[in-house]
């Protein structure tokens, strides 16, 4: 970055622990009300360039996910599931990745995605459905969404433990691997196994989960009596609960696992404390089980809204740069929408031409078979 770092002004005493007493011990660097905070753990030096590309990164966030909602309603795809109040977990663990770390996400994680600089057009085009999202995982290190829950830590845990027995750890040029997830994976017996195998192993991982305070419609209460990252110390692995609004916080604690992970430390789990002000999906109707009073306190918790009073009390952009992102967050919802729309129908063939490396007789069969059956269909619309 051009800027050179510099200290951060107007900081509030240290502390470790939250300003509301109904909210549990955390990492924070940013208060609510907009205040640093200092913490002994997790000193946090960026240059003005990167402290104002992390609010680029929160409101482009917000806007992209907020048209994916409205693509939905208006029947352009099928589902979205929003990360309405999540933008600064994802925001700050995805800065805080180099070029050589990988991503096993799950299906909400398009912060994460236009982070790492993944044309965003795969995540709409699986959910509006004419294919399954295929890009090269290989070549962007970031993975397909994964839809079943929790199925995916498996994948990563199997990954980082490669990544340890080729002997990609060790450096500042290690590989770390980061697994996103939410409270409700912490329920599955694959999110269990993970751990195990990711601590026995020693694999480079860091399991980032966001607990948005419900599984679906089932909150924390219903799903465990102790917090996943106190239940990391049960397989041996670090597990640090941080502020998940709080971009700040959120980026230097995650930068910190996966400095641990490239060297050859092992792995950790992050609980990123936040909020899904959206339904789960756009098929779910949160008023079923949330009240607008619980809203409203997530409101005054807003992540965006206490990174730009930071930023402007401390001197570091003004109306005129607020304004410039705005339109530029503008320009590429515009700029997504019309690709969205302007996607086209596969041809059913479609799905049968990558299932294997080599033809088969059966595949062939079924895909005849299929073909004539949508011609049949063609047929009878036209009679």
């Amino acid at each position: 970055m051009g800027d050179q770092p510099r200290p951060a002004k107007k900081t509030a005493k240290n502390r470790r622990k939250s300003a509301s007493a109904n909210e549990p011990e955390f990492v924070q660097l940013l208060n609510p009300g907009g205040q640093r905070v200092d913490h002994p753990d997790y000193a946090l030096d960026l240059s003005d360039e990167e402290y104002r590309g992390l609010y680029r990164d929160l409101v482009i966030t917000r806007e992209l996910d907020a048209q994916g909602t409205a693509l939905q309603r208006q029947g352009q795809l099928g589902l979205w599931p929003s990360l309405l109040g999540q933008e600064a977990a994802q925001v700050g663990s995805g800065r805080a990745l180099r070029e050589q770390d990988t991503v096993f996400p799950a299906y909400r994680e398009l912060g994460v995605q236009w982070c790492r600089g993944i044309d965003l057009l795969s995540s709409f085009a699986l959910f509006r459905g004419v294919d399954l999202g295929g890009r090269d995982v290989a070549a962007d290190r970031f993975h397909m969404y994964s839809i079943v829950i929790a199925s995916q830590t498996l994948h990563a845990a199997g990954y980082a433990m490669g990544v340890a027995k080729d002997g990609a750890v060790g450096s500042d040029e290690g590989e770390a691997v980061v697994v996103y997830h939410g409270d409700g994976a912490t329920s599955e017996g694959d999110f269990n196994e993970a751990l195990i195998w990711a601590g026995v192993f020693n694999a480079p991982l860091v399991l980032f989960c966001q607990n948005n305070q419900y599984a679906i419609s089932e909150t924390n209460a219903r799903q465990f009596l102790v917090p996943p990252s106190q239940r990391a110390a049960g397989f041996g692995v670090p597990g640090i609960l941080v502020d998940g609004n709080d971009v700040l916080a959120t980026y230097a604690v995650t930068k910190s696992a996966l400095d641990r992970a490239r060297h050859g430390e092992g792995p950790s789990l992050i609980e990123a404390y936040t909020y899904r002000m959206q339904p789960h999906t756009t098929s779910d109707d949160a008023t079923r089980y949330r009240d607008e009073a619980e809203l409203d306190q997530w409101r005054a918790k807003d992540p965006i809204l206490r990174y730009r009073t930071w930023l402007e009390a401390e001197g570091l952009a003004g109306g005129d740069y607020f304004a410039e992102i705005d339109a530029e967050a503008d320009r590429e919802v515009r700029k997504l929408r019309d690709r969205v729309i302007s996607l086209t129908d596969p041809e059913v063939s479609e799905m049968f031409d990558s299932v294997y490396a080599e033809p088969v007789p059966q595949l062939a069969a079924q895909r005849a078979e299929a073909v004539a059956f949508r011609a049949s269909l063609d047929e009878g619309s036209e009679s």
